[in-house]
């Protein structure tokens, strides 16, 4: 891996001297994608600000995130951070909503990921900075776990072309804490810090196999036959997220 890591940081280097920016803005979250994508920014020696955002967050997953953050500060003196707790602006934006918050969790959920990818732009714009991606592959172009315009709204992303058993072992090679390394994966989009495989119903190394089968269906376990229609569910379900907008094109002829 760390043929990988040096690839990755050269990239996010050059993208950074090109867009003639000072570094990077990372949100992280307690996991291993944004523990990893944290420190592979650090690694370009540019400015790097990491923002802990909790939301009504689990303290596990608030403790890991702020054990991540006082690790890498130790290890970069590029890096530095800002706790943004928005539990009340949440707040706030839940009391004007026109429908029942109790059975709607899901659109609040998502709401969750949208307020910190707005202010994740706000700091950026304010000092030079891009927003960093911290999505893997199977969760941004095999099932599309991930918020539309909340963390799918993204400058770059260093990460996305690695599963997500790769992002762990890019996160061993990179010394991520042991209590993140350890850690099951989950989305800190609810107070109870739900698992990634509980909401899903399937682990991610059985989703990227199913992410590369192409073979004979009728040779397959029960299991593996569960695993990749729980797969193609999320894929159907989730496109609109992994395509371009459609755009109405209008012929010619109707505009004269």
């Amino acid at each position: 891996m760390e043929k990988v890591k040096a690839h990755i940081v050269s990239w996010l280097k050059a993208y950074s001297d090109v867009s003639n920016t000072e570094g990077f803005v990372i949100g992280v979250s307690g996991g291993i994608d944004s523990a990893v994508t944290s420190i592979l920014c650090a690694e370009t020696h540019k400015k790097v600000l990491v923002l802990n955002m909790p939301i009504r967050q689990s303290e596990k997953e608030y403790a890991r995130a702020e054990a991540h953050i006082d690790n890498l500060k130790k290890r970069y003196s590029n890096v530095s951070s800002h706790e943004l707790n928005l539990s009340s602006v949440f707040e706030s934006f839940e009391n004007v909503m026109p429908f029942d918050i109790e059975s709607n969790g899901l659109s609040l959920a998502n709401s969750r990921a949208r307020l910190r990818m707005m202010t994740l732009y706000a700091v950026a714009q304010a000092n030079g900075l891009l927003v960093a991606g911290t999505g893997n592959k199977v969760e941004d172009f095999g099932i599309g776990f991930y918020t539309k315009y909340g963390d799918g709204g993204v400058d770059l992303s260093p990460i996305a072309d690695l599963n997500k058993t790769e992002v762990f072992a890019l996160g061993k090679c990179l010394n991520v804490i042991e209590g993140i390394q350890n850690a099951a994966p989950t989305d800190g989009l609810w107070g109870d810090g739900r698992r990634d495989e509980d909401q899903i119903g399937a682990t991610y190394k059985e989703l990227e196999w199913a992410m590369g089968f192409d073979g004979n269906e009728a040779d397959l376990s029960t299991r593996k036959q569960e695993v990749l229609s729980i797969y193609r569910g999320f894929n159907a379900s989730n496109k609109h997220k992994m395509e371009p907008i459609p755009v109405c094109q209008i012929p010619e002829d109707l505009k004269a």
